[in-house]
C-alpha cells in the first residue's frame, strides 16, 4: 500500500484494487480510519486532534487525491503528496 504523504504522525495511504467511492486512508498512533475524498465522511476512528489535521490537508489537496485516485483505476504509479505544513 503505497504511502503518499506523512504529517505530524499521520500517515496517508491509498491501495490499489481499491473500491468506489474515492478514499485514502488514514493511520494515527492506534487508530485507523478511511476518508472519502469527495464528502469527507469518516469510517473508522481517528483522535479529533488528527482527523482536524486530516481534513485541513484533505481541502488543500482533493484535486491531488482525486489525480491520484484516476491514476489507481489506470493501474499507474501514485504522486506523493505534500505534507500539510
Amino acid at each position: 500500500m503505497p504511502e503518499i504523504s506523512r504529517f505530524y504522525g499521520i500517515i496517508i495511504k491509498m491501495y490499489f484494487n481499491e473500491h468506489n467511492p474515492p478514499h485514502f486512508h488514514v493511520e494515527y498512533q492506534d487508530y485507523e480510519a478511511i476518508v472519502n475524498i469527495e464528502t469527507g465522511e469518516l469510517t473508522g476512528k481517528m483522535s479529533r486532534r488528527a482527523l482536524g489535521l486530516v481534513y485541513e490537508w484533505l481541502d488543500q489537496n482533493k484535486e491531488a487525491l482525486l489525480e491520484n485516485w484516476k491514476r489507481i483505476e489506470e493501474r499507474k504509479p501514485l504522486n506523493k503528496i505534500k505534507p500539510l505544513d
